[in-house]
């Protein structure tokens, strides 16, 4: 009977437009093409035919659905927290409420046994909504105003707000159609950030505003379509990055946190093939890339001198170690490599370059170097 009642329904069939495509001298036919138009009337009335449809073939699984539902939800501990990390002299955590479907952003002020400042509750914000994403958030260096981003569409649209820690007011500011990669200069009223193409969601353009100030300057655009750009300051807090890379080359500028109103500098002008990045220490730029290294390498050079010509080694190539990533701390580095296809980590000392080996006794685990945006990690 249920399969009977199953064959009357009739799926919804969408109409045939042809629209010719030419590239690269290619002519391709797409009866489709038309489907593209997210704002077109006809096309939501088609998308809403197929949910419909949908609907009436599942109906008859509604039972088991909830059933699987409960069963991977009490296998779920929903009142838990995340594990807390310091950022200038606040510890940083998530923890969810039984029956909230959010986290709460939360910090405490030097030390864990300090009283909890809520910075955000993002089932507030999802009220209304069938969809909320806070995808990031950054903290302006005076630690009193929250930039972040938030997307209630689905399309990782981000528009970015702000928010006064000190008051809980959620300020007039805001910027729409970014990506979510956003850095605050030192002066704590200059974000910069990065857009998106509307049309393919490539992130192409970094452009700074300034707390109650409608102007948005452009700082970089990104012309190559194969390239995209993101922004972030680095652990110090003494540069802005920015960040742009394709399948097979990168390149970064920068500039002093302290100075918003500055110039970008290259470090390395793109290259086919050339792939880069940087942390900085002690007026150095420490920079793990395939240089003439299949398995990259770390080199370093002056922050005033960054060009390739400059660049000397620190970690040569070996064959046998991929070198997968550094973080730069105050008082030691740690690496990230890749031996007979397992991660180790190794801790080396500023001061008398001793090194310590994360040991790892299974003979088959995943390990990785975490967040750790505090460069003053032991004071």
């Amino acid at each position: 009977m249920e399969n009977n009642t199953l064959s009357l329904i009739t799926p919804p069939k969408a109409k045939k437009i042809p629209k010719a495509l030419v590239i690269h001298n290619h002519k391709r036919v797409d009866n489709y093409h038309w489907l593209n138009d997210k704002e077109n009337p006809e096309v939501i009335q088609y998308l809403n035919a197929e949910n419909e449809y949908l609907d009436k073939m599942m109906a008859h699984t509604k039972p088991f659905q909830q059933k699987l539902f409960k069963e991977i939800k009490a296998r779920i501990k929903e009142t838990d927290m995340s594990v807390p990390y310091l950022m200038n002299g606040y510890w940083y955590y998530n923890r969810f409420e039984e029956g909230s479907e959010y986290p709460i952003l939360c910090r405490k002020k030097v030390t864990m046994d300090a009283l909890e400042e809520i910075t955000m509750d993002v089932n507030s914000l999802a009220v209304g909504h069938d969809f909320c994403q806070l995808s990031d958030f950054e903290i302006s260096t005076d630690n009193n105003i929250m930039a972040f981003a938030l997307d209630l569409v689905g399309r990782r649209q981000y528009t970015i707000h702000f928010k006064d820690l000190a008051s809980g007011e959620i300020l007039k500011d805001k910027i729409e159609n970014t990506n979510g990669s956003m850095a605050w200069a030192n002066d704590n009223k200059t974000l910069f950030y990065a857009i998106n193409d509307q049309q393919t969601l490539r992130s192409y353009k970094i452009l700074k505003h300034k707390l109650n100030q409608d102007h948005q300057e452009l700082v970089f655009h990104e012309e190559d379509e194969t390239f995209t750009v993101e922004i972030h300051k680095n652990k110090t807090h003494k540069h802005l990055i920015i960040s742009c890379y394709s399948t097979l080359s990168t390149e970064e500028r920068f500039i002093d946190a302290n100075n918003a109103d500055g110039q970008f500098n290259l470090i390395q002008q793109r290259q086919r093939d050339l792939e880069y990045c940087t942390e900085e220490f002690n007026g150095d730029f420490f920079i793990v890339t395939n240089y003439n290294a299949k398995n990259f390498r770390l080199m370093k050079c002056p922050v005033n001198n960054t060009g390739i010509e400059n660049w000397e080694e620190v970690i040569p190539h070996r064959a046998d170690v991929f070198l997968e990533a550094i973080e730069v701390f105050k008082s030691f580095m740690a690496i990230e490599e890749r031996i007979n296809g397992l991660t180790g980590i190794r801790v080396i000392s500023w001061i008398d370059q001793k090194e310590q080996v994360l040991t790892f006794h299974d003979s088959s685990y995943t390990a990785a170097i975490g967040y750790n945006p505090e460069f003053d990690t032991f004071n």
